[in-house]
């Protein structure tokens, strides 16, 4: 078994050797899809963590409001649906497979049919477009327990770049929030303010990883594209105890102050996820929408990026990169094309302690 990485510092970050593939792996973080699957699926996420009872039915309550239903699986069916098409479109013999860290269809259950099927050779598409633990290292870490578990030591997986920075995901956003702008009526639509989310993280994780610089980089260019002044970063979906401090400010306290310094119109754009799953629809449509109805403020939330064509062709593009020698990294900004290869120290974890409860993946 080969989980493509660095294995010391100074090693390649770019992998320019044209590669050949027997599938590709869409791993995500997985999610109930009915209110019995609801506390199971919270108790397999938080196992081993000794999270209060009274804490995960807390959770819990945001899932009833969708009728135990997170929408994760069905938004990468889709996804899925739509690669098959880009693939035959473009000559790509690649068969998908799916596989979650948390829940049905779980990822040592999706190995062991890959395995099963003579797969040997796997690309994997992390539904994630920013580099930390949880988005990132965590689920390479998955995919060598499950095969640790399986007892397999010939598969050699090779996980798609990160692409925060991308064109494909880049300037589809930046027409998202060009559309918003001009719902808003001329005479407030230069006042508007715009907020990115994205979902917070332990301080002591950010240190260790790109994330945070990431996504500031994905919103000055999604907002510079669109014209959009003046902009901001906000975090959403923070847990955990309160004496453990996480990435802020919480959209719900930018709310209260944009408000207070005189904003009307607000535009919300979740650039860190790449669907509407869970957080989105809770955390902003039902929370952040409730607090700026009761201060006033009319707020647009812009959709993520989804089944957006351009998002798809990306997709195909990062799966061509690793087929081709010395191929072209396309990027947008000042930081770079980021790597294909893994330095054995990125995304570390931070502090170790308990991790908290989660809704849904960190950025998915």
């Amino acid at each position: 078994m080969t989980i493509q990485g660095a294995s010391r510092p100074g090693a390649p970050l770019y992998d320019d050797a044209p590669r050949t593939y027997d599938a590709l792996l869409l791993l995500s973080f997985g999610g109930p899809e009915g209110m019995a699957e609801v506390m199971p699926f919270l108790e397999n996420v938080t196992r081993g963590r000794n999270i209060p009872r009274a804490r995960l039915e807390e959770v819990a309550e945001h899932y009833h409001h969708f009728g135990g239903v997170s929408p994760i699986n069905q938004q990468n069916h889709a996804l899925i649906a739509a690669l098959e098409q880009e693939f035959t479109a473009h000559g790509i013999a690649l068969p998908i497979y799916f596989g979650n860290r948390n829940w049905h269809p779980l990822l040592e259950d999706t190995i062991a049919q890959m395995r099963a099927d003579g797969i040997r050779s796997v690309l994997v598409f992390v539904t994630s477009a920013y580099s930390s633990y949880s988005g990132c290292r965590q689920y390479r870490e998955d995919v060598m327990r499950a095969l640790d578990a399986l007892g397999d030591s010939d598969m050699r997986f090779d996980k798609i770049r990160i692409f925060y920075n991308h064109p494909g995901f880049i300037e589809p956003m930046a027409k998202r929030l060009r559309d918003a702008l001009a719902s808003i009526p001329p005479d407030r639509r230069d006042s508007a303010e715009v907020v990115f989310t994205a979902h917070s993280i332990p301080v002591s994780m950010a240190r260790g990883c790109a994330y945070e610089r990431q996504l500031r980089e994905a919103s000055r260019l999604v907002a510079d594209l669109a014209g959009a002044k003046p902009w901001r970063l906000a975090w959403q979906s923070r847990s955990g105890p309160p004496q453990v401090p996480w990435l802020e400010p919480d959209i719900l306290d930018e709310l209260d102050r944009l408000h207070a310094s005189g904003i009307r119109d607000v535009v919300v754009v979740p650039i860190g996820f790449i669907s509407d799953h869970l957080e989105v629809l809770y955390d902003l449509d039902v929370e952040a929408h409730q607090r700026a109805q009761e201060l006033g403020v009319s707020m647009i939330r812009v959709p993520s990026i989804g089944t957006d064509p351009a998002f798809v062709a990306m997709i195909r593009e990062l799966i061509e990169e690793r087929l081709t020698e010395t191929p072209e990294r396309r990027f947008l900004g000042v930081l770079g094309p980021s790597h294909d290869v893994c330095p054995i120290n990125c995304c570390q974890l931070g502090e170790r302690r308990p991790a908290p409860p989660v809704l849904e993946p960190v950025t998915a």
